[in-house]
């Protein structure tokens, strides 16, 4: 068994914020986990946002996990990448 797991960083928060939501929410079946995190909620927040996916189902959905991966990728300034481990059942 894999699970699947992407970690994105946003290097733009500010200024790519509302496209990299747009995606995650039209990819919203696949996610089954989303945690995001930046420094200086208080002081000021800053521009560079960091966000990990825990993607849902099992190796029939290696393709859409890609897709998501890319079109993430297509966003200037956002880094994201696909990391798939091999896990005991």
């Amino acid at each position: 068994m894999s699970k699947d797991f992407i970690v994105v960083v946003v290097n733009k928060r500010r200024e790519e914020a509302v496209e990299v939501q747009k995606i995650l929410t039209e990819w919203g079946c696949y996610i089954r986990t989303r945690l995001g995190m930046h420094d200086d909620v208080l002081n000021q927040c800053s521009n560079v946002g960091n966000i990990f996916l825990e993607l849902a189902g099992e190796e029939e959905n290696d393709k859409k996990h890609e897709d998501l991966e890319q079109e993430l990728n297509n966003i200037e300034g956002v880094t994201a990448k696909l990391i798939t481990l091999d896990v005991e059942e």
